[in-house]
């Protein structure tokens, strides 16, 4: 009996010593991968978002899906003005302006080019590519595809919202969006209760479960929740 007794007892302080630890090593090892896969997401919603912006500038809205997002990075091309010479304060007093003077340069009169003072001013407009302009550095064609696809998600896309935002004092209408990932999409497989735990604590401080940048309920100057 004494040795019965002893041998629960063994067992029973093995199993509370078990339990205080991996009490106090879950939520850390959680948070430390959690933190580690949302650094990789967090590099990507950032380079869409500079995608986003210069698509919003040639479309006057944002982009609404992962596949056009795709499509315009790939076939898209990015106005570019090469500079040469700048306007004295001599001739922005007299009114010349940085337009009438790419006017006078596009009208080709030499006299009045040389009456304006224009012969070094030059305004040229190229167009490189927009995969060569924002992303080369960091990401080769072939990548470009999974961009938009959310790390350690199995595949999954992130989601792209796009709404007209208008200003209850101005009318003004404002063009916004958001692109997010859930954390049910890149946390799934990690510890079931501490997943619960997190978004049960994000939903009580009224926070997004996730990441996402930009948002569609109100203008935040295109920023991340994590910034």
């Amino acid at each position: 009996m004494k040795l019965a007794f002893r041998t629960l007892l063994v067992v029973a302080i093995c199993a509370m010593t078990y339990l205080c630890v991996t009490s106090i090593t879950v939520p850390i090892e959680f948070e430390q991968e959690q933190a580690k896969r949302e650094q990789q997401i967090i590099k990507k919603l950032v380079d869409i978002r500079k995608v986003q912006i210069e698509y919003q500038k040639q479309n006057n809205h944002f982009c609404p899906n992962a596949d056009s997002l795709v499509h315009f990075i790939l076939e898209g091309k990015l106005p570019v003005v090469l500079k040469e010479g700048v306007l004295s304060d001599e001739q922005l007093k007299n009114g010349l302006t940085e337009k009438k003077a790419i006017a006078i340069i596009k009208r080709g009169n030499q006299k009045e080019i040389i009456a304006n003072g224009l012969e070094n001013f030059r305004r040229d407009t190229t167009y490189v590519s927009v995969y060569e302009s924002i992303l080369a550095n960091d990401y080769t064609k072939e990548q470009i595809a999974d961009l938009v696809v959310i790390p350690f998600s199995n595949g999954t896309k992130f989601q792209f919202d796009t709404i007209t935002y208008v200003n209850a004092n101005t009318g003004l209408p404002t063009p916004l969006f958001q692109v997010s990932a859930h954390y049910d999409t890149y946390l799934f497989d990690l510890n079931r209760q501490q997943l619960i735990n997190l978004k049960d604590k994000q939903t009580k401080m009224n926070r997004f479960n996730g990441l996402k940048v930009g948002s569609v309920e109100e203008p935040n100057n295109n920023s991340g929740n994590w910034e």
